[in-house]
């Protein structure tokens, strides 16, 4: 695994810095490989998780940074003590962080990590979202599988090959909506087959595709504002954008390294992990 990852990153070192994106609205620098970013409506602020070295590593490097709703870094160490922390999810007064194989408990009110849940049999914890119940599911990238935590105990929901690498995960409704990156994924993280856009409904577990974004690229992180799904592709740097029946559209091309966005209901947020920034975009 560290191979696996370290490659990956050597191979994007040397990339060019983007230019700004039609419908940018700022652009937060200094972050040390933003992997998330992830709007507290509560709190008004944009929390950012910060991997700082190898994404598979259990390096105690790992930290959580705190930006404001127009991109100013209002505290750059908010939450410290852990490894290479990466998706994330609000529930009960308290934020969910998955790092590696485990699930980092953080009080919402102070920034202190509280607990660390084991989450046993895990490969490569990424990216979470919570449901109408409060119930918060993480995805098991390398694993094919989706766990998911009622209050701090762990179960595994379900493991598939359909998934495909499921990375980015939302709960909308009754049904999660999974950005998976692929088949077959490769020593440099290309795929032997391109994710796509799929849903898994909560109450059967029943997986299915989404029509028209089939195969289309190695996905990484997933929101929905109203009707449209925006979801990014790390290894090539695009935002894309898909309603329903249609096909995925390019909205925004960065360098590679656009990870697990974030919304607030109209921007959305982008963590470009590469460069150390998170750019905030209008919608459309």
């Amino acid at each position: 695994m560290k191979t696996l990852i370290t490659s990956t990153l050597l191979a994007i070192i040397g990339t060019t810095v983007p230019a700004a994106q039609a419908g940018e609205i700022w652009r937060a620098t200094g972050l040390e490989q933003p992997e998330s970013a992830l709007f507290d409506a509560a709190g008004k602020r944009i929390i950012v998780s910060n991997i700082v070295g190898n994404p598979g590593e259990v390096d105690g490097n790992g930290y959580l940074s705190v930006l404001s709703p127009d991109g100013k870094l209002v505290t750059q160490h908010w939450t410290d003590g852990m490894d290479a922390p990466k998706g994330m999810a609000i529930s009960g007064g308290r934020l969910y962080v998955a790092d590696i194989t485990k699930v980092r408990v953080v009080d919402l009110a102070t920034g202190k990590l509280v607990s660390t849940i084991d989450v046993p049999n895990t490969v490569f914890l990424n990216d979470m979202t919570t449901d109408v119940s409060g119930k918060v599911y993480v995805t098991d990238m390398l694993a094919d599988a989706i766990y998911r935590l009622d209050g701090d105990r762990p179960e595994l929901f379900i493991r598939d090959a359909a998934l495909a690498s499921p990375n980015g995960i939302l709960a909308d409704g009754g049904r999660l909506i999974v950005a998976s990156w692929g088949k077959g994924i490769k020593p440099d993280f290309t795929t032997a087959e391109p994710g796509g856009l799929l849903t898994v409904d909560l109450a059967t577990k029943a997986i299915s595709q989404l029509p028209g974004a089939q195969k289309f690229a190695d996905l990484d992180g997933v929101i929905a504002i109203g009707d449209t799904i925006y979801a990014t592709a790390y290894m090539t740097g695009t935002l894309y954008r898909y309603k329903v029946d249609g096909a995925p559209e390019t909205v925004a091309t960065f360098n590679p390294g656009s990870a697990d966005i974030g919304t607030d209901g109209n921007r959305i947020f982008v963590p470009l992990m590469n460069d150390g920034e998170v750019v905030a975009l209008t919608r459309d």
